[in-house]
């Protein structure tokens, strides 16, 4: 008989915890049968005593395994089942063009994507601020729009990894979040219940990443590639900078919006398009889509430049529920923010640092982030025009563009803005974008 006290136990003195023990705690947590208490008690042994590698495998899959998982085998696709999955933090929309590029170019991607919480944007938000978008297609509808388009972004079901729903819960409350082994877990669980060939990790690192440091997400990051490719899925992952915003906005029709002029060309700025590219190219890389890292980039630059990423992000949205013409039209699809006005600083000079959790935070202000799951958010709010490490600020260039419903809210974005960017008498150096990118051959020869 199964006794989750005596697997606890087990944990806390440090001892190693089987696949059959494993499997029947999560069983546990799915059915009930394992309370509250003994979920936290076990998160905050794992906390302490961290899991060996198959322990981390064994856990990621059973709480995959709690649920329905997602087949693709049965509709013959012609190219590989891959998706992305980022750490989350600011002005990051990079899933919007991602998802119709790597279509572009002859793969299948089927995004089960989260809503944003905190400082964090959410993926969902972004696609939910379209007028008519239905995240929560059912089952067959969902893969007919993979089959047929070559990607659809969806939120997560209440039948995939289940176990995991609780778990968090569990422990967001309980103080154990930040154990690397149980993010994992987390992060993979959802994700492998996708039924996906390859996963591609976008792990973020500075002031708006939840792992603020570089030594913290290096070390999730290969966690997650281990359990991964320990879990039967390719897997590699891109530790990426976090320390301003990714895009030059923040905020959810905002970023969709910025989207779009991405997809067709009206405008890239740099940092957005250096991630954007090296994420996607991994990703054919991975899925044997490209022979090489050169070979990769000319392909996702020609689902660019032709216009194809365009045209299937503009199909995704008509086939769940959005206008037909959403690409052509997008700014009549959103409507603006009573208030836009810049925001200046207080002195002139150049900006040596941002708090990019701070940027988020002013977006939550405005009402365009949760600080509750339950929050109902304003679609129209959020920053524009926000400043770049380096940038030269004087008394006509503005820290950011805020779009505001209230001044009362307008007010608070604006002292969160201010607080966020730090002037200096020189250029700070700007920080490299990619920091390194980890595969399993490359851990494995380590």
């Amino acid at each position: 008989m199964f006794l989750p006290q005596e697997f606890i136990v087990k944990k806390r003195d440090k001892k190693a915890l089987t696949v059959s023990e494993i499997q029947q705690f999560v069983q546990g947590i799915t059915d009930g049968s394992v309370a509250d208490s003994q979920i936290s008690a076990f998160a905050m042994s794992v906390f302490f005593n961290d899991l060996a590698l198959d322990e981390n495998v064994a856990l990621t899959m059973a709480m995959r395994d709690s649920g329905r998982r997602m087949r693709w085998d049965d509709l013959h696709l012609p190219g590989p089942v891959l998706d992305k999955h980022s750490t989350g933090g600011v002005g990051d929309v990079v899933s919007l063009m991602l998802g119709p590029m790597i279509a572009a170019c002859g793969g299948f991607v089927p995004m089960i994507s989260g809503r944003g919480l905190g400082h964090t944007g959410g993926t969902l938000d972004k696609l939910s601020a379209i007028p008519g978008y239905d995240p929560f297609p059912d089952a067959d509808r969902f893969r007919r729009i993979v089959k047929e388009v070559g990607v659809s972004i969806i939120g997560q079901t209440n039948d995939l990894a289940p176990a995991d729903r609780r778990f968090y819960a569990t422990r967001d409350v309980t103080g154990t979040v930040e154990s690397i082994a149980l993010i994992t877990a987390s992060i993979l669980s959802k994700k492998l219940a996708a039924g996906l060939d390859v996963l591609v990790m976008d792990v973020k690192t500075g002031s708006g990443a939840f792992m603020p440091t570089f030594e913290l997400s290096k070390a999730l990051a290969e966690r997650i590639v281990r359990v991964g490719n320990g879990a039967g899925v390719k897997t590699s992952a891109l530790v990426t900078d976090m320390n301003q915003s990714l895009a030059t906005c923040a905020g959810n029709a905002i970023e969709t919006a910025e989207a779009v002029r991405y997809l067709t060309g009206q405008t890239r700025s740099d940092r957005l398009h250096e991630i954007t590219i090296a994420l996607c190219a991994e990703m054919l890389l991975a899925g044997g889509l490209a022979s090489d890292t050169a070979d990769a980039e000319a392909r996702l630059l020609q689902a660019l430049d032709s216009g194809r990423a365009a045209e299937i992000f503009g199909r995704m949205v008509a086939t769940m529920g959005g206008p037909a013409d959403f690409v052509e039209r997008y700014a009549h699809y959103f409507e603006p923010a009573p208030i836009v006005r810049p925001v200046f600083a207080d002195a002139e000079g150049f900006v040596t640092a941002t708090d990019t959790r701070g940027l988020g935070m002013a977006v939550c202000a405005l009402g365009g982030g949760r600080r509750l799951a339950t929050d109902v958010l304003d679609y129209r709010v959020g920053l524009t025009d926000l400043v770049e490490l380096g940038q030269k600020i004087d008394s006509k260039t503005p820290l950011a563009v805020v779009h505001a419903a209230t001044e009362d809210s307008f007010d608070e974005a604006r002292r969160r803005v201010i607080e966020a960017v730090s002037l200096g008498a020189s250029p700070a150096a700007r920080p490299q974008q990619v920091y390194c990118i980890l595969r399993e051959g490359d851990l494995a020869r380590q």
